[in-house]
């Protein structure tokens, strides 16, 4: 777990606080699917990953795992 915090961290702090939040609410019942879903959305740049949290911008052209699109969902809310 610790790594998946260590590669959570962004340089934008808006995502920042989107992952912290994740962690305080789902943390307790993360599986592995969750972790590799994470893992693929802390590929995408800042400013991608921002976007798409707030919806300003659609899904990455290289299409995301189901695991990678349950991440964002539960990161939303």
């Amino acid at each position: 777990m610790s790594k998946l915090h260590w590669r959570s961290r962004r340089g934008l702090l808006e995502n920042d606080l989107f992952i912290q939040r994740f962690f305080e609410r789902h943390e307790s019942r993360l599986t592995v699917g969750h972790a590799r879903g994470m893992y693929e959305l802390m590929d995408l740049s800042d400013n991608d990953l921002l976007d798409i949290l707030l919806k300003r911008k659609d899904l990455p052209d290289t299409p995301l795992s189901e695991d990678a699109v349950t991440v964002l969902q539960m990161l939303r809310r």
